[in-house]
């Protein structure tokens, strides 16, 4: 093992016992990941130690260790964070993309293959992960993108030129189907998705500090229940979807039967229930078959 190599391992060592004492179970990736971002190499590098560490790459790594002992999520330590294998911005205004949601993603790209120029809204876009994902594997797809949060907008903005779809990309400050931006009514889609807020405060109450303590709270919270955004985006979805459009949402454990039981009332028909990695419900898949 050279010189280099032995003594990036010590500051892993070191790095790792700090955080593992912290409460981190992910003690030693975090490490690896944090002296990589110090750095600026990837993480590949780090393991294999072929690296030179400078005093100014040692101070660096001891500040993010210590914001991450204080339980502030990597990402937001990094500044970024993979999704349906893109990388995208993410800051505390923005919900840390979660790959559950990825079958939000898939079931959308489902949903209008053979569709033309097909229109999808995302409702609740945060660092526009899900519409960019979508933009970026349809690309003659229209995305609408809104969210309530200017902060997520602006976040969003930059993950769409990041990406290169801003021309097919449109984003507006909106309160699931209200616009608050003076501008023109939303209309209609192929495709209404989100993934909604879906925790109650109690539910927020009991979630690990790093996301009860640096997540957007706006983003996770739906009044009591958990259900009230759900809600809301059920009862205007049938007036802003095509026929034959599909809405598309994200639920919790233990939301999808109250979820599809809501869609059925409204005139949609549920077509779809999706499983997570985990087999439980994740995703509710529904469709305007009426004019």
């Amino acid at each position: 093992m050279s010189d280099a190599a032995r003594r990036a391992l010590e500051q892993i060592d070191t790095a790792s016992r700090r955080l593992a004492t912290a409460g981190i179970e992910s003690s030693r990736l975090d490490a690896e990941l944090l002296l990589a971002a110090s750095a600026g190499v990837t993480r590949e590098a780090v393991v294999i130690g072929s690296i030179d560490l400078s005093l100014a790459i040692l101070k660096r790594f001891d500040a993010l260790i210590a914001r991450r002992e204080k339980r502030e999520p990597i990402a937001y330590i990094v500044g970024h964070k993979e999704f349906y294998s893109l990388d995208f911005e993410v800051t505390p205004a923005v919900l840390i993309p979660r790959p559950e949601t990825e079958f939000v993603v898939t079931a959308a790209l489902e949903s209008i293959a053979g569709k033309a120029d097909a229109r999808v809204l995302d409702i609740g876009t945060g660092s526009g992960a899900i519409a960019i994902a979508i933009a970026v594997n349809a690309p003659r797809a229209h995305l609408t993108a809104l969210d309530i949060s200017a902060d997520a907008l602006a976040v969003a903005s930059r993950n769409a030129l990041r990406h290169q779809v801003q021309d097919r990309m449109t984003l507006r400050r909106a309160d699931c189907f209200d616009v608050l931006d003076g501008g023109e009514p939303l209309g209609t889609f192929e495709v209404v998705l989100s993934n909604p807020p879906y925790l109650d405060d109690a539910e927020i109450a009991g979630l690990e500090p790093d996301v009860r303590g640096y997540e957007p709270r706006i983003a996770m919270n739906a009044g009591v229940g958990g259900m009230e955004i759900h809600r809301r985006i059920i009862a205007g979805a049938f007036a802003h979807l095509a026929v034959g459009g599909e809405l598309v949402l994200e639920v919790a454990m233990g939301q999808a039967e109250v979820v599809t039981k809501l869609i059925g009332e409204t005139g949609l028909r549920v077509v779809a229930v999706i499983n997570d990695f985990a087999g439980h419900p994740r995703v509710v898949r529904a469709r305007r078959v009426a004019g």
